[in-house]
């Protein structure tokens, strides 16, 4: 199974940007997607956007396309995030994780990453 590592996090003031990064090891990535999930406390984990690793085919939250934009890199084995335009209500835990197929379901990945904290201040 691969472990996946997101970092990238940190204190951003709103209308600021952005990019987590997540790095993949001891797997593979080939057949599989990677999705960004968020989450606050006290509430259920959050689909972000998925990109399947093949293709590069994104795929993103209604709520979030426009701001949000994923990419990866084949060599790296490495998946990006990149958030523009932040606004409050973005501060969460980060989470990259691996899927079989394109999902917006969490109990459809595997290889959770152990998250990166972005807060947004005012």
């Amino acid at each position: 199974q691969a472990q996946l590592v997101a970092s990238g996090g940190g204190l951003v003031q709103a209308g600021g940007s952005l990019r987590l990064s997540c790095a993949a090891s001891g797997g593979t990535f080939s057949g599989y997607g990677m999705g960004w999930f968020r989450q606050v406390p006290g509430k259920e984990r959050e689909f972000v956007g998925h990109i399947t690793w093949s293709a590069g085919s994104t795929y993103y939250a209604n709520s979030l396309k426009g701001r949000f934009s994923i990419s990866r890199d084949n060599a790296k084995v490495t998946g990006y995030l990149q958030m523009n335009s932040l606004k409050p209500e973005d501060t969460a835990v980060y989470y990259c994780a691996r899927s079989r197929w394109l999902s917006t379901n969490v109990r459809d990945y595997d290889s959770w990453g152990q998250g990166t904290q972005v807060t947004v201040s005012l």
